[in-house]
């Protein structure tokens, strides 16, 4: 079994949401808050001069960047109108790809020559990378728009690996249920639930991700295990339920939106960004996290080993971490920052949303994904033969 959050951190995530809580029923004051949590000195030096300090700094450094960057990156996961400013500031032209899971971007940089700049692994993928020689540690006096300061350390933590830092945070979040109230008689709150609803009155409207670490998680938290969990006889009870579930699925896919706003798909895995584009736009599309577990995340900005727009990629990636930059980002992607600087921009009702920070009984219950499961082979075959079934 995997722990939910490591004790020996600055702070824990239960604890930072513990303290965020306080502070939002106004138990403590917003100094407290930002004292315990670390984030006080980012705030008290940038406070309201954050939009004048920051937003003037050019998103690129001088010297060629060329006229091409490639863009790897997760669907619905940020904003064209930066993309077509950086574009329009620097010449250079993104291509932009989408992924469905760590796995797939793993074996494309291990199959080499993905012509990739930048790219946008998850906490747990690190380790994986720079053991396989697949990434390249970042020179952050090249990223002037980073201040490590700003940024929860729970978040940031996992792209340092030996000492050296392979990534800059680039959001965080958490995996639950998105569901039609308008289309189901019964709420899910629980990972159980979700799949006794798939196979009762939501057979066939029920998407499960085509990602491992989240589908099988869930079929492993439904039965009271590990989201990480790689027992042999834990996955074969997953897989048993995901077997079972196969024929009352509409889709395996990780990109659930267009289903699920069309009406074809009624509940689906979901990360919460996504969740909260859907809720926002149509508010009958509720989202809880499981009772019985699930997973928090955190994903970043990287630069592949082989990079063959070396300056490019640094040029995007710091104009990316501006903090207005990151405000646009969050009004399209819905997923929070990390970053104090960019928290102070946002309106005060942001920390009240659910979609973004849950009640802390839900919270303290998520696991942090756990680098064995990137390449472990029973998980690999377990979702093979699920998706062949």
């Amino acid at each position: 079994m995997s722990k939910s959050y490591k004790d020996d951190l600055p702070i824990t995530a239960k604890k930072f949401m513990e303290e965020f809580r306080r502070y939002q029923n106004g138990s403590v004051s917003r100094r407290h808050f930002l004292g315990v949590t670390g984030l006080g000195t980012a705030m008290a030096v940038l406070g309201g001069a954050v939009p004048g300090a920051l937003s003037s700094r050019k998103a690129h450094a001088a010297g060629d960047l060329g006229d091409r960057l490639v863009f790897s990156t997760w669907p619905n996961y940020f904003d064209p109108a930066n993309i077509e400013k950086f574009t329009k500031d620097t010449g250079v032209a993104i291509q932009i790809n989408t992924f469905g899971s760590n796995e797939e971007m793993l074996a494309k940089l291990q199959a080499g020559a993905t012509g990739w700049d930048v790219f946008v692994p998850t906490n747990y993928t690190f380790e994986t990378y720079v053991g396989e020689d697949l990434i390249q540690p970042l020179d952050l006096s090249r990223l002037p728009n980073h201040d490590p300061n700003s940024q929860e350390a729970i978040f940031a933590g996992p792209a340092t690996v030996n000492g050296k830092i392979y990534g800059v945070l680039k959001n965080w979040g958490h995996t639950g249920i998105s569901y039609n109230t308008d289309k189901l008689s019964k709420a899910p709150t629980s990972w159980k639930d979700f799949f006794d609803i798939t196979m009762g009155e939501g057979s066939g409207h029920t998407i499960v991700h085509d990602y491992q670490l989240t589908t099988i998680g869930a079929a492993l938290c439904a039965h009271g295990f590990s989201f990480n969990s790689n027992d042999p006889a834990e996955l074969a009870q997953a897989e048993k339920t995901l077997i079972d579930a196969k024929p009352h699925l509409f889709a395996i896919s990780s990109d659930i939106q267009p289903s699920m706003r069309s009406g074809d798909a009624w509940m689906t895995i979901a990360w919460n960004g996504d969740a909260l584009q859907l809720n926002k736009d149509m508010p009958e599309i509720a989202y809880t996290l499981g009772t019985d577990g699930g997973e928090i995340w955190s994903d970043f900005y990287a630069i592949p080993k082989e990079a063959p727009h070396l300056n490019a990629a640094y040029a995007f990636i710091d104009f990316m971490l501006d903090p207005q930059v990151q405000v646009g980002e969050f009004n399209v992607h819905g997923y929070a920052i990390g970053d104090a600087r960019v928290d102070a921009l946002l309106p005060s009702d942001v920390s009240e949303n659910p979609i973004l920070f849950p009640a802390k009984e839900l919270m303290s219950g998520l696991e942090f994904g756990a680098a064995s499961t990137l390449t472990n082979p029973d998980r690999a075959e377990l979702l093979a033969r699920f998706k062949s079934a």
